[in-house]
Protein backbone atom coordinates (compact mmCIF):
# COMPACT_ATOMS: atom_id res chain seq x y z
CA UNK A 1 0.00 0.00 0.00
CA UNK A 2 2.93 2.35 0.69
CA UNK A 3 4.21 1.95 -2.87
CA UNK A 4 0.80 2.81 -4.35
CA UNK A 5 0.56 5.94 -2.21
CA UNK A 6 4.07 6.94 -3.21
CA UNK A 7 3.28 6.41 -6.91
CA UNK A 8 0.06 8.43 -6.51
CA UNK A 9 1.98 11.21 -4.76
CA UNK A 10 4.58 11.28 -7.56
CA UNK A 11 1.85 11.41 -10.20
CA UNK A 12 0.16 14.29 -8.38
CA UNK A 13 3.46 16.11 -7.89
CA UNK A 14 4.18 15.82 -11.63
CA UNK A 15 0.75 17.19 -12.45
CA UNK A 16 1.23 20.17 -10.14
CA UNK A 17 4.70 20.97 -11.48
CA UNK A 18 3.55 20.78 -15.11
CA UNK A 19 0.24 22.60 -14.71
CA UNK A 20 1.04 25.26 -12.07
CA UNK A 21 1.66 28.16 -14.53
CA UNK A 22 -1.54 27.47 -16.48
CA UNK A 23 -3.60 27.09 -13.30
CA UNK A 24 -2.15 30.34 -11.93
CA UNK A 25 -3.00 32.26 -15.11
CA UNK A 26 -6.55 30.98 -15.05
CA UNK A 27 -6.93 31.69 -11.33
CA UNK A 28 -5.47 35.17 -11.76
CA UNK A 29 -7.91 35.99 -14.53
CA UNK A 30 -10.77 34.71 -12.38
CA UNK A 31 -9.76 36.51 -9.19
CA UNK A 32 -7.83 39.51 -10.50
CA UNK A 33 -5.35 39.33 -7.66
CA UNK A 34 -2.09 37.39 -7.41
CA UNK A 35 -2.47 36.36 -3.78
CA UNK A 36 -6.09 35.34 -4.25
CA UNK A 37 -5.07 33.35 -7.34
CA UNK A 38 -2.39 31.53 -5.37
CA UNK A 39 -4.89 30.74 -2.63
CA UNK A 40 -7.44 29.54 -5.17
CA UNK A 41 -4.96 27.25 -6.93
CA UNK A 42 -3.62 25.87 -3.66
CA UNK A 43 -7.04 25.17 -2.19
CA UNK A 44 -8.17 23.59 -5.47
CA UNK A 45 -5.10 21.39 -5.57
CA UNK A 46 -5.69 20.38 -1.95
CA UNK A 47 -9.16 19.18 -2.93
CA UNK A 48 -7.77 17.43 -5.99
CA UNK A 49 -5.09 15.67 -3.94
CA UNK A 50 -7.63 14.28 -1.48
CA UNK A 51 -9.46 12.58 -4.34
CA UNK A 52 -6.53 12.18 -6.77
CA UNK A 53 -7.50 8.59 -7.55
CA UNK A 54 -10.84 9.81 -8.90
CA UNK A 55 -9.30 12.86 -10.56
CA UNK A 56 -6.63 10.93 -12.46
CA UNK A 57 -9.11 8.18 -13.39
CA UNK A 58 -11.47 10.77 -14.88
CA UNK A 59 -9.30 10.92 -17.98
CA UNK A 60 -8.82 14.71 -18.00
CA UNK A 61 -7.29 15.90 -14.71
CA UNK A 62 -6.96 19.43 -16.14
CA UNK A 63 -10.70 19.72 -16.63
CA UNK A 64 -11.40 18.20 -13.22
CA UNK A 65 -9.08 20.63 -11.40
CA UNK A 66 -10.32 23.57 -13.48
CA UNK A 67 -13.88 22.66 -12.43
CA UNK A 68 -12.81 22.54 -8.77
CA UNK A 69 -11.18 25.96 -9.21
CA UNK A 70 -14.18 27.59 -10.93
CA UNK A 71 -16.57 26.19 -8.32
CA UNK A 72 -14.37 27.38 -5.45
CA UNK A 73 -14.11 30.83 -7.01
CA UNK A 74 -17.85 31.06 -7.62
CA UNK A 75 -18.61 30.07 -4.03
CA UNK A 76 -16.24 32.66 -2.66
CA UNK A 77 -17.40 35.51 -4.86
CA UNK A 78 -21.13 35.05 -5.22
CA UNK A 79 -22.01 38.17 -3.24
CA UNK A 80 -19.38 40.70 -4.21
CA UNK A 81 -16.71 40.86 -6.90
CA UNK A 82 -13.31 42.11 -5.74
CA UNK A 83 -11.56 44.76 -7.81
CA UNK A 84 -8.31 44.03 -9.61
CA UNK A 85 -5.07 45.16 -8.02
CA UNK A 86 -2.42 47.08 -9.91
CA UNK A 87 -0.58 45.75 -12.95
CA UNK A 88 2.50 45.37 -10.75
CA UNK A 89 0.93 42.33 -9.06
CA UNK A 90 0.05 40.73 -12.39
CA UNK A 91 3.42 41.07 -14.11
CA UNK A 92 4.99 37.78 -12.91
CA UNK A 93 1.94 35.75 -13.92
CA UNK A 94 1.02 36.94 -17.39
CA UNK A 95 3.72 36.49 -20.00
CA UNK A 96 4.18 39.30 -22.50
CA UNK A 97 4.62 38.46 -26.20
CA UNK A 98 8.20 38.21 -27.43
CA UNK A 99 8.08 41.13 -29.87
CA UNK A 100 6.88 44.72 -29.80
CA UNK A 101 6.81 47.66 -27.46
CA UNK A 102 6.84 46.37 -23.86
CA UNK A 103 5.26 49.55 -22.48
CA UNK A 104 2.39 49.29 -24.95
CA UNK A 105 1.96 45.61 -24.07
CA UNK A 106 1.84 46.48 -20.37
CA UNK A 107 -0.75 49.19 -21.06
CA UNK A 108 -2.83 46.77 -23.13
CA UNK A 109 -2.68 44.12 -20.40
CA UNK A 110 -3.57 46.63 -17.72
CA UNK A 111 -6.57 47.86 -19.71
CA UNK A 112 -7.75 44.29 -20.30
CA UNK A 113 -7.43 43.35 -16.62
CA UNK A 114 -9.35 46.46 -15.53
CA UNK A 115 -12.03 45.66 -18.11
CA UNK A 116 -12.33 42.04 -16.94
CA UNK A 117 -12.76 43.34 -13.38
CA UNK A 118 -15.91 45.16 -14.47
CA UNK A 119 -17.65 41.97 -15.59
CA UNK A 120 -19.96 40.00 -13.29
CA UNK A 121 -18.37 36.78 -12.01
CA UNK A 122 -20.20 34.36 -14.34
CA UNK A 123 -19.48 36.50 -17.40
CA UNK A 124 -15.82 36.79 -16.43
CA UNK A 125 -15.63 33.01 -15.93
CA UNK A 126 -17.21 32.37 -19.34
CA UNK A 127 -14.92 34.85 -21.13
CA UNK A 128 -11.78 33.56 -19.40
CA UNK A 129 -12.58 29.89 -20.04
CA UNK A 130 -13.74 30.36 -23.63
CA UNK A 131 -11.26 32.94 -24.92
CA UNK A 132 -8.23 32.77 -22.63
CA UNK A 133 -8.24 29.04 -21.91
CA UNK A 134 -9.62 28.35 -25.41
CA UNK A 135 -12.09 25.77 -24.11
CA UNK A 136 -15.05 24.65 -26.19
CA UNK A 137 -18.51 25.71 -25.05
CA UNK A 138 -19.08 22.18 -23.75
CA UNK A 139 -15.82 22.16 -21.77
CA UNK A 140 -16.54 25.60 -20.33
CA UNK A 141 -20.05 24.47 -19.37
CA UNK A 142 -18.60 21.46 -17.56
CA UNK A 143 -16.07 23.67 -15.76
CA UNK A 144 -18.72 26.20 -14.75
CA UNK A 145 -21.33 23.60 -13.86
CA UNK A 146 -23.97 25.05 -16.16
CA UNK A 147 -25.53 24.50 -19.57
CA UNK A 148 -23.86 25.25 -22.88
CA UNK A 149 -26.53 27.91 -23.44
CA UNK A 150 -25.56 29.65 -20.21
CA UNK A 151 -21.92 29.69 -21.33
CA UNK A 152 -22.90 31.13 -24.71
CA UNK A 153 -25.09 33.77 -23.08
CA UNK A 154 -22.56 34.78 -20.42
CA UNK A 155 -19.68 34.85 -22.92
CA UNK A 156 -21.68 36.93 -25.41
CA UNK A 157 -22.79 39.39 -22.74
CA UNK A 158 -19.25 39.60 -21.36
CA UNK A 159 -17.72 40.24 -24.78
CA UNK A 160 -20.39 42.85 -25.51
CA UNK A 161 -19.55 44.64 -22.25
CA UNK A 162 -15.84 44.47 -23.02
CA UNK A 163 -16.45 45.95 -26.48
CA UNK A 164 -18.34 48.83 -24.87
CA UNK A 165 -15.43 49.83 -22.62
CA UNK A 166 -13.72 52.88 -24.15
CA UNK A 167 -10.21 52.00 -22.91
CA UNK A 168 -10.32 48.68 -24.78
CA UNK A 169 -11.92 50.19 -27.86
CA UNK A 170 -9.10 52.75 -28.02
CA UNK A 171 -6.45 50.01 -27.69
CA UNK A 172 -7.96 47.89 -30.45
CA UNK A 173 -8.59 50.92 -32.67
CA UNK A 174 -5.04 52.24 -32.29
CA UNK A 175 -3.57 48.80 -33.01
CA UNK A 176 -5.63 48.45 -36.19
CA UNK A 177 -4.48 51.87 -37.43
CA UNK A 178 -0.79 50.88 -37.38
Amino acid sequence: MGERKQARDEEFRGFVVNRWPQLMRTAFLLTGEQHAAEDLVQSSLERAYVSWGRVSAAGDPDAYVRRIMVNAHARKHRRKLKEFLSLQDSAPILDAPERGDRMAQADDRSALLRALAQLPVRQREAVVLRYWEDLSETQAAEAMGCSVGAVKSNAAKGIAKLRAIPALTEKVGSRGAN
